[in-house]
């Protein structure tokens, strides 16, 4: 038996109002989560495309310490076969409570020094030890906010949580433009510049591309 066919424009109705219902629900869902995250990444994009027209004055802050001796002695022991290792746990606590840097990162180790490069989003920094004196010395450059920004947008050594974020960030984006695909399709039929619109936002970056870059 197949059902009436007065009813099925109505469960064809009630189905389309079922997939409209989700679709807006997820539409809003992503756009709220990525809402920050897309004006951080457009303001962003704009700044790193005139990145050459804006002007950013480095600033480098210098630091000195002596590390104890009994942390020195400790210190040489450690020294590795390689050339790259991670700092001991109580050298690396010192030298991140007198300087302003995180030393989780790989030390480089010569014969006489320790150097632990520290680069940062829009910045960089170092530390240096004397395996002969204990001396430690300390360079922060800092190039503004809007370097730090630019970096964000780039994952330039902004961390695994950072990374992570970016990786939530691209899903909710990627949900949001599907679902706004879809919610296109299911209004197309009473706007009917929709499609046009769409096909423009296609044809003028693939025309850009195959025209002016080469």
């Amino acid at each position: 038996m197949h059902a009436p066919t007065s009813q099925r424009p109505a469960a064809r109705k009630s189905r389309n109002a079922f997939w409209l219902k989700q679709l807006h629900m997820w539409h809003w869902m992503s756009s709220a989560v990525s809402l920050i995250g897309l004006l951080l990444f457009a303001i962003t994009g704009f700044t790193l495309n005139h990145a050459a027209d804006i002007e950013a004055a480095p600033v480098v802050t210098e630091a000195a310490a002596t590390m104890p001796p009994t942390m020195l002695t400790a210190l040489k022991a450690a020294v590795p076969a390689a050339e790259k290792a991670p700092l001991p746990t109580a050298v690396a606590a010192w030298v991140e409570e007198r300087f302003p840097v995180k030393a989780s990162a790989e030390a480089e180790w010569s014969a006489d020094e320790v150097y632990l490069p520290a680069p940062r989003p829009g910045g960089d920094a170092w530390v240096a030890i004397d395996l002969a004196t204990g001396k430690a010395t300390s360079e922060v450059t800092s190039r503004g906010w809007i370097s730090y920004l630019n970096d964000l947008h780039k994952g330039r050594n902004s961390g695994g949580a950072w990374s992570l974020f970016i990786d939530v960030f691209a899903f909710a984006c990627l949900v949001f433009a599907v679902t706004g695909l879809f919610l296109l399709q299911l209004h197309s039929a009473k706007r009917r510049s929709t499609w046009p619109l769409v096909g423009l936002g296609l044809a003028i970056p693939a025309a850009i591309a195959t025209i002016f870059i080469h």
